[in-house]
């Protein structure tokens, strides 16, 4: 089982995340993150690589286009015992992403809200279930936590393994396409009421 060395943290709901981020700090793992986690984490003062640092590319068209970058995606989806694929991050200097905390932007509480068709739009997370789904298909060499209700539990396997168990990635697997499952559907039902 390889250790975790490498987490990428971007949360919509930040309770937890420094004293999380920090654990993993003390631990030896390094942090990336984006736009207003990045600037959380930094004033919990954990050291953050920053996602243009990682990627070489600036956040664009809004902070649209973050994370949709194959130094991002790559880390997350290469197969950590098949050659070609270790070759070909090599060749790239694609750093492995052996961890991903993310929860996604509230559509449901802006619809919620009464907001109108364009505020809904701008609120359907794109870069956040890209990297959880990432993540889950490549459970067995990636955690993914959507839920800081399974903060203790991923701390306390890193903590004892340096990495979390199998059985573990595949139960938080199941939870990401639990929750891209039902996003969709909720963005599906705001949207079968809308008539333009």
């Amino acid at each position: 089982m390889n250790k975790i060395e490498r987490a990428l943290i971007s949360v919509t709901d930040k309770t937890g995340i420094v004293e999380f981020a920090r654990e993993l700090e003390n631990l030896g793992i390094e942090i990336i993150s984006t736009g207003g986690t990045a600037k959380v984490l930094k004033e919990g003062g954990i050291k953050v690589i920053d996602i243009p640092h990682l990627t070489g590319f600036p956040e664009i068209l809004e902070g649209r286009v973050k994370t949709l970058h194959p130094k991002v995606q790559g880390g997350i989806l290469f197969k950590r015992d098949e050659k070609e694929h270790i070759e070909t991050i090599k060749k790239y200097e694609i750093k492995p992403i052996d961890l991903i905390v993310v929860n996604l932007y509230a559509f449901e509480k802006v619809i919620e809200e009464d907001a109108n068709l364009e505020k809904a739009i701008e609120n359907i997370d794109i870069g956040g279930p890209t990297l959880i789904r990432a993540g889950a298909k490549n459970f067995k060499y990636v955690t993914v936590v959507v839920d800081k209700e399974d903060y203790p539990l991923v701390l306390e396997e890193i903590k004892k393994y340096g990495n979390t168990t199998l059985k573990t990635r595949f139960e938080l697997a199941k939870k990401v396409f639990r929750l891209t499952s039902n996003y969709d559907q909720m963005i599906f039902n705001y949207l079968s009421q809308i008539n333009i």
